[in-house]
């Protein structure tokens, strides 16, 4: 099972990690280790998937993810809650421990935080949608709300979709201001556009406040043996696709 470890890793009470797609019980496209119930994946697999997560972060450990929607909604989590009962929204924050904050991605950015001086944790799906309408920004004012201060956050951004993988329109970039020009580059294709998403969202975590980021870099189109990709199952007309899976947790 590979779990990528980040600048979150030597932090007091915290535990985390970005979960590849292997090391599951899923089957077909959605081998092995898919976590996504908006999957049409098996749902034993999916359970069982949950909890190997879960496991690996301790024997009393509560997995928590959401009904993610590509927006800047963020819920601030006081009690586990199962699988079918996930609310809506995009980010979780707590300061209880014991409790797996989870985020399902393929190519989007999943962004971790947190604060070890107030024992407050975060994550934030930031697709290109939700990183333009503030999804980081929403969830560090959010962990403010119940004690973080931002400039002790750290975050991590993990596993996206890379540049030269996101090729985009022009109607993709006239929805985004113009000084974000500089993560955008000219692609060989007439009037398109190839987008840094990874960069956009340590940017905008930059002009947050956020003095303390790391970017993983991995690309998540091309290293197929490693993550689930939307763009690479679309362009192969496949019928649905896997979600990895990242999160984090307080110790104690």
């Amino acid at each position: 099972m590979l779990i990528l470890k980040t600048n979150l890793l030597t932090l007091p009470h915290v535990a985390h990690g970005f979960f590849g797609r292997n090391g599951g019980a899923s089957k077909g496209i959605y081998a092995s280790l898919n976590c996504a119930p908006a999957s049409q994946d098996e749902r034993e697999a999916l359970h069982e998937n949950r909890l190997r997560v879960a496991a690996s972060f301790g024997k009393s450990c509560a997995l928590v993810t959401l009904q993610q929607y590509h927006s800047t909604e963020v819920v601030t989590v006081r009690a586990p809650w199962t699988m079918e009962g996930s609310p809506k929204g995009d980010a979780l924050v707590t300061d209880k421990p014991g409790i797996i904050l989870g985020l399902n991605t393929a190519d989007c950015a999943p962004v971790l935080f947190a604060d070890p001086e107030a024992n407050v944790i975060g994550a934030a799906h930031a697709g290109w949608k939700g990183a333009l309408g503030g999804i980081c920004e929403a969830t560090i004012a959010a962990m403010e709300k119940i004690g973080a201060m931002r400039t002790r956050i750290r975050a991590a951004v993990g596993p996206c979709i890379g540049k030269a993988s996101y090729e985009v329109g022009a109607d993709f970039r006239e929805q985004f201001p113009d000084d974000a020009a500089p993560f955008f580059a000219a692609a060989e294709r007439t009037g398109a556009f190839y987008f840094d998403l990874e960069s956009y969202v340590v940017a905008r975590l930059e002009t947050a406040g956020i003095a303390n980021i790391e970017a993983l870099h991995a690309d998540t189109f091309v290293r197929e043996d490693e993550f689930f990709s939307f763009r690479r199952a679309t362009i192969r007309g496949e019928a649905d696709y896997g979600r990895e899976i990242s999160a984090i947790m307080l110790t104690d």
